[in-house]
């Protein structure tokens, strides 16, 4: 069986690089990737994902990317479920990056994140 996910689009928000208590490296962001379907009215169709990129490669999505970045994701697949804090379960599908390739200039500043800690994957 494949689980693999090619995706280009533009990031929604700039990216939030967190870390792991074990100081594991960990950004999320939102790519919007538009479809190649028009709606009702002809309009462009745009379908929001979320993503997370791991180690080295959360740093540098996080130093080099912001809102409006076109982005090349190569990843696979994940659904995870979580109990919300009402006591019910929830499902999320998100794409977790194996690489994430910058497809502009890269600019020359970087962008400040604040960092959380989560527990580790």
């Amino acid at each position: 069986m494949m689980n693999r996910i090619v995706l280009v689009g533009r990031l929604t928000r700039d990216p939030e690089l967190s870390r792991t208590k074990n100081e594991v490296a960990v950004a999320t962001f939102t790519l919007a990737v538009d479809d190649r379907i028009k709606d009702a009215n002809g309009q462009k169709t745009t379908t929001f994902i979320g993503v997370t990129v791991w180690n080295n490669q959360a740093d540098n999505v996080a130093k080099f990317c912001r809102k409006g970045s076109l982005v090349g994701v190569d990843g696979r697949i994940h659904q995870r479920t979580f109990e919300r804090r009402d006591g019910t379960k929830a499902s999320i599908i998100e794409v977790i990056a194996d690489s994430v390739s910058f497809l502009e200039p890269k600019g020359s500043r970087e962008i400040p994140n604040e960092e959380i800690i989560f527990d580790d994957q």
